[in-house]
């Protein structure tokens, strides 16, 4: 599915738009993840900053210290409490989309896991997806991997 991609909240106050194509897709299994997420894991869509458009809604906006150390923004819907993004600071140019919140998820496939070492016991860890102990010094890899996978499927479409 090409861009753009359209998402939002549970309640439907706030909807945004992604207007380029991501620049990669990730499992995480950081405590905290699974913390925000209530479940065994998170799924982060990192995108670049300047391609998300609000279309309605204002979201409200807290910041936490991640496992990692690095400060990270964390942007919500102020009435149904949906995450829909986090960010670092120090990596201005790209956010994180929680990859739930799109209109249309069939077409997500991860290529990579990060904080296995946080794993609930009970996961099956995809042994073909690029995979970190904790957070990957160079998010590269990761961005390569989706650059060839996810171009392969907009072609096969």
């Amino acid at each position: 599915m090409p861009a753009p991609y359209l998402g939002g909240c549970q309640c439907g106050e706030l909807r945004y738009k992604i207007a380029c194509e991501p620049v990669t897709l990730y499992v995480c299994h950081c405590t905290d993840c699974q913390k925000q997420s209530s479940s065994a894991f998170g799924m982060s869509l990192t995108i670049p900053t300047s391609s998300l458009k609000i279309v309605s809604g204002t979201m409200k906006e807290w910041t936490r210290p991640a496992q990692s150390g690095a400060s990270v923004f964390c942007k919500f819907c102020p009435t149904c409490g949906s995450r829909i993004l986090h960010g670092k600071d120090s990596r201005p140019d790209f956010i994180n989309i929680k990859a739930g919140t799109l209109d249309d998820t069939s077409w997500l496939a991860p290529v990579a896991q990060v904080w296995t070492k946080r794993a609930q016991r009970w996961v099956c860890l995809d042994a073909d997806l690029l995979s970190y102990e904790a957070q990957p010094p160079d998010p590269a890899p990761m961005w390569a991997r989706w650059e060839t996978e996810h171009t392969t499927r907009l072609t096969r479409r």
